[in-house]
């Protein structure tokens, strides 16, 4: 039986547009498994560092100001108005320099109030120590008498009885011997009357000396207070403040004047709480004052933290530059630790200490990405521990943009 054959022309026209389809899907595959062209920068863009190997200093930087190692501030102990201000920020003082006057009228009528209640405690004393010793008087006069009246008596008694059986009877000497005992019980008696009255003259004396002698400490403390509204300085130095104002009232408490001594200052620097944590007492430090670096030593370190920052009070043990004063703005640098023969580098951008990280290394005109894991750090150096040789360079620049890539090419 014969079979009927197809034209060529007729196979051709289904195996084209197969085999059209076969190269479109070889071709896309094949894209698709192509890499991203590397990306390309210039050179001058870049920031890049050189590895070494040697010391290394790790200190950390913090800004701050210079302040008085003493303050003086001048409070009022009571109230009342502002009436003259003598002192002028900036002026030398020394302890008895008058800074300001106050006024109270309640408080100056309190001082006379005071002063008339000691006068009059003291005119009661006087008053009360007379009347005392006229009742002792009294007593003792009362017991001359009776012993004049016992002698009396007990001589009548002896004279009766020797003259009983002729002129007295025996009821007359009975009588008579009674009246004598009777007036010696009386004699003691009065005795003990004129002991009491002499005990109650010590203590009504002494109560009335203590209450004198509280209502002076009254007057005193009254003029004390009126004295104190006299502000003066009480220390020597340099006013360098009064923040109050002419016919002002204040209250106790308020503070009225700042006092600081110029020539012994120290720095209060704000550290970084993350940079703070290897701070210690003792450490050395340098203070740039812009005129001049001043060395001292960490003296005080803040127990919180404060909007991120630590404050580090520095002791200045050398002099003092020209033109340095208070609340002179500054720049601190403590030493923490010196390193010795260790492999650092120029601190990345964005890097993270004591753990892994990556970073760009150049290699034959492109930066690679590399994993490094880094040590401890500094303000601007870093250790490196794993990843790195001395003499590598590397991308220190922000390179997060490049996350995506491995390589970037640098021309």
């Amino acid at each position: 039986m014969d079979i009927p054959r197809v034209p060529r022309a007729a196979r051709r026209q289904w195996l084209l547009p197969l085999l059209g389809l076969v190269i479109v899907l070889l071709v896309t595959v094949s894209v698709g498994r192509l890499k991203a062209a590397a990306p390309t920068l210039d050179r001058s863009a870049l920031w890049l560092g050189t590895v070494k190997r040697g010391p290394m200093l790790r200190h950390v930087k913090g800004n701050g100001r210079l302040v008085p190692e003493q303050t003086q501030w001048i409070t009022t102990e009571t109230a009342g108005r502002v009436e003259r201000i003598s002192g002028r920020p900036g002026m030398a003082v020394q302890p008895d320099t008058p800074l300001m006057e106050l006024t109270n009228a309640d408080l100056m009528l309190q001082a006379l109030q005071a002063e008339r209640e000691v006068a009059s405690a003291e005119a009661d004393l006087l008053q009360m120590s007379s009347r005392l010793r006229t009742q002792q008087l009294k007593e003792r006069g009362a017991l001359a008498t009776l012993v004049a009246e016992r002698i009396d008596a007990e001589h009548r008694a002896h004279a009766y009885t020797n003259g009983a059986g002729e002129v007295f009877t025996e009821l007359d000497v009975h009588r008579m011997q009674a009246r004598a005992t009777e007036l010696t019980s009386r004699v003691e008696m009065a005795k003990e009357q004129i002991d009491v009255v002499a005990q109650s003259l010590r203590d009504e004396i002494a109560a009335q000396r203590n209450q004198i002698g509280r209502r002076r400490e009254v007057a005193a403390f009254r003029k004390q207070q009126v004295a104190a509204m006299h502000v003066r300085a009480g220390g020597s130095g340099v006013l360098q403040e009064i923040p109050v104002e002419l016919g002002q009232w204040v209250v106790p408490g308020t503070v009225l004047a700042k006092v600081v001594q110029p020539e012994r200052l120290k720095a209060e620097i704000r550290v970084s709480e993350v940079q703070a944590k290897d701070l210690i007492v003792g450490q050395h430090a340098e203070v740039d004052t812009r005129n001049g670096i001043v060395a001292g030593h960490v003296a005080h370190i803040a127990t919180a933290a404060h909007q991120g920052t630590v404050t580090v009070e520095i002791a200045l043990d050398g002099d003092l530059p020209k033109g340095a004063r208070p609340d002179l703005n500054v720049e601190g640098t403590i030493e923490l630790e010196r390193l010795n023969d260790v492999l650092f580098v120029e601190r990345p951008a964005g890097s993270e200490t004591d753990g892994p990280s990556t970073i760009f290394r150049m290699t034959a005109g492109q930066a690679e990405r590399i994993r490094v894991v880094l040590g401890r750090s500094s303000v601007s150096t870093i250790e490196v521990r794993e990843g790195l040789r001395e003499g590598d360079e590397v991308v220190l620049s922000d390179m997060a943009r490049w996350d995506s890539v491995d390589r970037v090419n640098v021309r």
